[in-house]
């Protein structure tokens, strides 16, 4: 198998699954080449329903070039609301545009008359009675163009050997991509695998004080100024190290010149200064690091993916608007006898193989995909009961698709630019499928 790069390496990613050269280019050249639309399951009531009974404001944002979480601190900001009375079902990218839901917790379309956000298109939908949950999708809808491509031609033949490795509709591993961990500074699972072991100062360290080499060089130079003041345990110098850019860190550091920084719940309650849905983002990313090293190893025995073998776990399927949503709730172990009829299942898109992001409540697969998932944890220093945390950090865990399917559509009308076009079910990453294809290194983009 054809190696991954590095700063993929880094986060689980081991391998590709087609061997053919990609295409090369560039993504994102501009905003407008990457758009994302989600596919929204979310049910509104009309905009003048009673407040009391629908105390949250529905409305559907189109973004360019907006992070989710900066957008809901520029609009809580503009309404003088708190940042947690806004809410939404999925983090798109940055450098795109994008469109998506948001609720507003006792908002009125009225408040929003005056607000004006640079780059940020609003429209009220209605009501509902409550705010919308991470996952309140069923997919997304992405048109990207890929610029300045060394060898557009290599797209098709990327395509069949994924079709050959997986079946039609063509898939690939359901990896989890470098965004969930840092884009540019892949360190959320470090600070996330602290927290699980209860290393409380070594989590913040890691999200302060940690220099990446990918990020600015001004970045780098504060965060080993703050790495200095760690060291020292000053904690005032570490929050003037922070340049107001980094907002999470600067909250962190501030956190512990009020707290003292002395014991180890002061540390928690730094980590506790963020957002809540960053708080859980770093469990998140240590399971889904773990998830990643469980694909990869299982590529590297060569087992399949879009099959099971005897000892594995699968779940069930529906269709939500024409989106294949895998249930990991309803769940089945494979069993010697019942491998030929989950194959069945799998061949009409009916169920999927799964591999757990691993909680409280994990049950691991049997047979040779129970060892694979048990030697990571292991290596890791893992175990279920690990994930008993206090508020946001605790997580019961959770199982997912080991294969993401799509119908993928090459467009080559702009002479210019290899166009995608493709639906994903939530939680899967484009950028997943584009690796394939492009064959970049993500370091270099």
């Amino acid at each position: 198998m054809r190696e991954a790069y590095p700063v993929e390496r880094a986060v689980g990613i081991e391998h590709f699954v087609s061997e053919s050269d990609g295409t090369g280019g560039r993504l994102r050249a501009s905003p407008e080449d990457f758009r994302v639309r989600e596919v929204e399951r979310f049910d509104t009531e009309p905009a003048d329903a009673d407040p009391a009974a629908y105390p949250h404001l529905v409305v559907r944002a189109t973004l360019r070039e907006w992070d989710t979480n900066d957008f809901a601190k520029r609009l809580s900001d503009a309404l003088g609301i708190s940042r947690e009375r806004v809410s939404w079902a999925g983090t798109k990218d940055k450098y795109a545009v994008t469109t998506q839901l948001f609720t507003l917790r006792k908002v009125d379309p009225s408040d929003l008359a005056d607000v004006s956000i640079y780059e940020a298109d609003i429209e009220v939908l209605g009501r509902a009675g409550r705010g919308l949950e991470f996952g309140d999708l069923a997919g997304n809808e992405f048109e990207i163009a890929v610029r300045d491509a060394e060898n557009p031609d290599n797209a098709e033949p990327v395509r069949d050997e994924l079709v050959e490795w997986s079946g039609s509709p063509l898939g690939v591993p359901n990896f989890f991509g470098q965004q969930r961990f840092g884009s540019r500074r892949p360190v959320t699972h470090d600070v996330g695998l602290h927290v699980v072991r209860g290393e409380w100062e070594e989590a913040v360290r890691a999200y302060v004080a940690n220099p990446y080499e990918t990020e600015p060089e001004g970045s780098q130079r504060a965060r080993r100024e703050a790495a200095d003041a760690f060291e020292e345990r000053d904690w005032q110098a570490a929050l003037d190290a922070v340049p107001a850019r980094l907002g999470f860190e600067r909250a962190m550091a501030n956190q512990l010149v009020e707290s003292g920084g002395d014991r180890p719940e002061d540390f928690r309650a730094a980590l506790e200064a963020v957002p809540s849905n960053l708080q859980r983002l770093f469990v998140n990313a240590a399971q889904s690091y773990a998830y990643n090293e469980i694909l990869s190893e299982r590529l590297e025995r060569g087992l399949p993916f879009d099959r099971p073998v005897a000892g594995d776990v699968a779940c069930f399927a529906e269709e939500v608007d024409g989106v294949t949503l895998p249930d990991p709730d309803r769940e089945q172990r494979v069993t010697e006898r019942r491998v030929e009829t989950v194959t069945r299942h799998c061949e009409r898109g009916r169920a999927f193989v799964t591999a757990p992001l691993v909680g409280t409540e994990t049950e691991l697969a049997d047979g040779e995909p129970g060892e694979i998932e048990r030697e990571v944890l292991d290596e890791l220093d893992l175990e279920p009961a690990d994930f008993d945390l206090p508020g946001e950090f605790h997580s019961t865990g959770t199982r997912r698709a080991i294969l993401v399917r799509t119908d993928l559509e090459i467009d080559r009308e702009d002479e210019d630019a290899v166009g995608f076009d493709f639906t994903l079910p939530k939680g899967s990453y484009a950028t997943v499928v584009l690796r394939e294809f492009m064959k970049n290194d993500p370091a270099e983009e």
